[in-house]
């Protein structure tokens, strides 16, 4: 190994370490290895002469001038205020509406409008299943459909968008890794959002089946947050022309993310117009803007862009998945490695509960095993990207532990549910990307 190679595995160990272990809050380990990476450039700058480019305060945070980086921080602050609409409320009444009829009939298209509302939300909106599962422990317990059999599929259904038109923070980390892998190809949206549509039809289809393994059980009591979260109170009254200006802003930004390819620099910029639109008729206030824009993921996933950088730039990704490659050997079936790879980058999210980085970490590594074999790397590159978000078998962070804690169940009643699931999810997920991008 070089000295380049040594040190870029410093500063990924350093990374995970920091991630796993909460040394710094989340969004910050990787900004701090952007700083170690200008520290190794300084001091041992000398001992890399292999590297094309220095380690300098410019490749360090190069994330911070990356198109998809500032294309996701604008569409960060348009999501934020399109929390802000009815439509959050709209789901809340058909939900309501649902439980109050009961029964499996009710239960499927509880399923289907929780699903339609992460269309709009996106994967991982910690507001939106905040509510759904505030939503549920508020309801009186009905036999025909308790808590319990609520509380984990429309938490995990929260992160699964039946129509993925909103699949921008995923989709952006994906081309980052391609472009940090030197891949001139690239992926359409429209392709993503197929991938993406796979993996929630494979949650969609065990949730049905997975409904008669659920326990009939009352869950936790309403808590004053609970309340809070449903009562509306907090939200700003939105008069009806702010409304539709902000509707139309968020599905032009989507279109116009769609159709990259086409625009070009345009389809970057056109999410940063639409965010200031909300900040000039005032939907949002400066603070919400800048804290929206400069969200703790918005740091992780600028940060991360320079270290997977470093471990292409220095050669540790190739020689890694070269190695990787060498041991598995040539007969080892393209669905098979995705699978792997795909139940890494999961279980590391869900232990450490940081996808963005996660992905950013098992990604590259995927790709080059693929070049590696002379497999296509781009279904490996987006399904592997996609797993981050489809942990959800342990209660460790997030989603899964409020599920887990607010529904009362048992390790047993848990993993009953959870672990065939995920199994599920992936399979669907490595089909569906062999299926857009066959290897």
């Amino acid at each position: 190994m070089t000295t380049a190679m040594i040190l870029a595995l410093v500063v990924l160990v350093a990374m995970i370490l920091m991630i796993m272990f909460d040394v710094l809050p989340f969004g910050v380990p990787p900004l701090a290895c952007c700083v170690l990476i200008v520290i190794f450039g300084s001091v041992f700058g000398g001992a890399m002469p292999e590297l094309e480019k220095p380690w300098d305060i410019s490749y360090a945070f190069a994330g911070f001038t990356n198109n998809t980086v500032w294309m996701l921080a604008f569409f960060m602050v348009i999501l934020a205020a399109i929390q802000k609409t009815q439509m959050i409320n709209k789901v809340k009444d058909a939900m309501t509406k649902l439980v109050e009829i009961g029964g499996f009939k009710s239960y499927v298209a509880l399923l289907i409008v929780v699903m339609l509302g992460a269309s709009i939300l996106g994967m991982g909106s910690t507001a939106f299943y905040v509510l759904i599962f505030s939503l549920v422990v508020t309801m009186p317990y009905n036999d025909k459909l308790p808590g319990s059999k609520l509380m984990l599929p429309l938490g995990i259904a929260s992160n699964h968008p039946l129509i993925p038109i909103n699949v921008a923070l995923q989709y952006g980390v994906a081309v980052s890794i391609l472009a940090s892998a030197g891949l001139g190809e690239s992926i359409s949206m429209m392709q993503f959002a197929i991938v993406t549509f796979f993996l929630s039809v494979g949650f969609f289809v065990w949730a049905v089946i997975g409904y008669r393994f659920l326990p009939s059980h009352p869950v936790a009591e309403p808590t004053v947050e609970n309340a809070a979260a449903l009562s509306g109170d907090g939200a700003a009254t939105m008069e009806p022309w702010k409304e539709a200006i902000t509707i139309i802003s968020f599905v032009v930004a989507i279109v116009a993310m769609m159709f990259v390819d086409t625009l070009g620099q345009l389809s970057y910029i056109i999410p940063g117009v639409a965010a200031i639109v909300m900040l000039l008729i005032k939907v949002l206030d400066f603070t919400e803007f800048r804290d929206n824009l400069f969200s703790p993921i918005i740091l992780m996933t600028a940060g991360v862009i320079p270290v997977a950088n470093c471990l292409a730039d220095s050669g540790l990704s190739l020689m890694v998945g070269n190695a990787v490659a060498s041991v598995i050997g040539t007969g080892v079936p393209p669905f098979v490695l995705l699978l792997i790879f795909t139940v890494l980058c999961s279980t590391f999210a869900c232990f450490t509960g940081s996808q963005v980085g996660i992905a950013m970490i098992f990604a590259p590594l995927a790709i080059a095993v693929c070049q590696g074999l002379g497999y296509n790397p781009m279904a490996a590159c987006v399904a592997v990207v996609l797993s981050a978000w489809a942990g959800h078998y342990m209660p460790i962070d997030g989603l899964p532990a409020m599920a887990y804690g607010m529904g009362k169940y048992t390790m047993a009643e848990f993993w009953k549910f959870t672990i065939p699931q995920y199994v599920v999810r992936l399979l669907f997920l490595c089909a569906g990307a062999l299926i857009v991008f066959p290897m």
